[in-house]
């Protein structure tokens, strides 16, 4: 029984492209495909300053804004979660976090070395993350 299991699996992997790093092939990565766009909706990156993208989200919230939302990928993951407790602290009580987590396929493109192959692309999946913060009571507000 468990030899007809690792043989299913063997054959499974078998179909299944795999990915080799090619040297004949120079890799470009494409840009994802957006969700809505909005003013407030903020793509959080590795590559910006922390304390910009803070600013950016404190003033959208103090100025009146209802809610946020933050999308990250990869590597910026930790750093938009990061993001979202800090304004939950800042913001002391009258901010909530919702989070939702996911993946999306990017594609990078193949561009060749040799002048005999052609450009080719390829699917990959990568994990995203899309946190909504909210105000839930405005600072100096009569409840």
């Amino acid at each position: 029984m468990a030899d007809e299991k690792t043989s299913q699996k063997k054959e499974e992997n078998k179909k299944k492209p795999k990915r080799h790093h090619n040297k004949n092939y120079a890799v470009k990565k494409r840009l994802p495909a957006r969700p809505v766009d909005g003013e407030n909706v903020i793509f959080i990156t590795k590559k910006t300053n922390f304390k910009a993208q803070l600013d950016k989200c404190c003033d959208l919230l103090t100025k009146g804004e209802k809610e946020i939302i933050l999308h990250g990928l990869g590597a910026a993951i930790q750093r938009c979660c990061n993001l979202a407790l800090q304004l939950e602290i800042l913001f002391s009580g009258t901010c909530q976090i919702e989070v939702n987590t996911g993946t999306v396929e990017v594609i990078d493109d193949l561009e060749p070395l040799v002048d005999e192959l052609d450009f080719d692309a390829q699917l990959r999946n990568t994990s995203s993350i899309h946190i909504r913060v909210f105000r839930t009571a405005m600072l100096g507000a009569n409840q």
